[in-house]
Formats: structure tokens, sequence, C-alpha cells
């Protein structure tokens, strides 16, 4: 199966555009992992921070508190999603500009910081989506990535996806894995490639509570991009019986009332 690039953009496109307001609402979910994020940036009041693949605008917004009086731009493909965001955001603190990440148009070295959560393994082209982060940065910035772990480690995501491999038919077009850099080596040889130095990684665990499977399976539909589109598409009966095998998938992570899944995330810290 060959691999389309033009075409998984634009289905990520609809995808975060159709669920731009559930998702800026279940997004309080990674709450946590967006602390860990801003606090490895090391933000400061006055920077000049770009957050790309921001959808909304929610890890933007938190850096904007950090680097108060300074400019945050969240920018994003999915132009309803970054919509959603200025509605949210209606003072004016965030600046939002739709961009693809592989082609920004921003002035070489406009920016302190250059943030990239859980984004950065859905960029078909990933080298020149980091030249780009690298070419907008100032001599002494950084750039802060996180990324989903091994597939085995991140049951938040691989859950709802393995209930869907077994009962979907295989995809018409390839899709990018949200694991392709869930092992380190991988996610630092990338970085290496692109030029950057200085890179530390930090594993984060994501813990998050679900009062019930529907729960669950309702969370990865909020924040499935490219993957809701499809969904969006499918027959009713389909999308029940999937709900009904996420609810068997899930059983394992039972604690008494409630389920609780636990991921890896990869935090990465690059300097130019």
């Amino acid at each position: 199966m060959n691999f389309d690039a033009d075409r998984f953009k634009r289905e990520e496109r609809i995808g975060y555009n159709l669920i731009a307001a559930r998702y800026a609402e279940s997004a309080v979910l990674r709450s946590s992992l967006n602390v860990a994020l801003l606090d490895a940036a090391d933000l400061r009041p006055g920077q000049a921070v770009l957050d790309l693949a921001s959808g909304p605008g929610v890890l933007a917004r938190e850096a904007a508190r950090k680097a108060a009086g300074g400019l945050v731009v969240a920018s994003d493909i999915a132009e309803q999603a970054l919509a959603e965001g200025r509605r949210r955001e209606p003072a004016g603190s965030l600046q939002f500009a739709a961009a693809d990440a592989e082609r920004l148009a921003f002035a070489d070295g406009a920016f302190d910081r250059v943030l990239c959560g859980l984004g950065l393994m859905f960029f078909p082209d990933v080298p020149r989506a980091l030249a780009e982060m690298r070419r907008v940065l100032k001599p002494d910035g950084l750039a802060v990535f996180s990324v989903w772990g091994e597939e085995a480690r991140a049951p938040l995501v691989s859950c709802a996806l393995q209930c869907i491999r077994r009962i979907l038919p295989p995809p018409k077009a390839e899709r990018l894995s949200p694991f392709r850099f869930g092992q380190p080596i991988l996610l630092r040889q990338a970085l290496e490639g692109a030029g950057f130095v200085g890179i530390e990684l930090h594993l984060h665990a994501l813990r998050c509570a679900f009062d019930s499977p529907q729960a669950y399976w309702q969370a990865f539909r909020d924040l499935a991009g490219g993957a809701a589109a499809g969904l969006s598409r499918l027959p009713e009966a389909t999308v029940t019986r999937l709900a009904e095998e996420v609810a068997r998938e899930l059983a394992p992570c039972r604690q008494g009332t409630g389920y609780v899944v636990q991921s890896e995330v990869l935090i990465a810290v690059a300097r130019v």
C-alpha cells in the first residue's frame, strides 16, 4: 500500500475540524502531560512561542500564561479547530495561524520556543518539519515535543485501535502510526538527523480515569483526529459493535467501579 501524504493531511484536517469543540473539552485528560511538557520547555515571561499541531490551542493557552507579555502563536492545518480556539480565548492573548508544519510562513529566528504536543508522529515529512522548526527558532531556542510511547505501553490509544483493526476492513490508504516514535532511539535519531543538539528524553506516565468503557470510547473519538473522520462515516451498527469490543478490550484496566488507563509518553527537549 502506497502512502499518500496529501490524502493523509486532508483526512487529518477534516477529522480535527469535525471534533474541534469536543477535542477542546476532552483535552483535560492530558492536563498532566501538558504540565510536564511546559515544565520541560522552561517558558519565561516575554518569550515568543510557537505551538504546532495546536488544534484549539489548549497547550498554547497554558503557554501564554507562562510567557506573559510575549507572543504565543497556535498553529494547525485545521482551520475550524483554530476557530474554536479563538472562540474560547476572546481576550486575544493568543495568536492563531493556519499553517502546515512542513511549510511554516514565519521568519527565520522568530521564536524562543517551538512546542509540539502529540503531533510529530503525524507529520508525513518529519525531516522537513524539523528543519522548519530549527529555521524559525532563535540560536539559543528550544524545541519541545511529546510523542506516544510504544504501542504496548500506550493503551489509551492502542485499546481502541486494536478493536478498530479487528472489526473494520484494512484502510484503503495507509495511515501513519501514532507510535512511530515510541522507541526513544528513533525519536533521538530523527532529532539528531535534523541538526538538533543537547537532546534530552524523559518518560511521562499519563494516567487517565474513566467511569465506564463508554466514557473511554467517547474520549477516544473526541481526540482521534483523522480516525474520527473515518469513524463518523460508519453505520451506527458498526459503531455500536466497536463500542462493545472496546468494553471487552478495556476490561483489564478496571479498578473498583471505574477504569484507569496509564500510558507512556516520551517528552523530548532539543536545542538548536
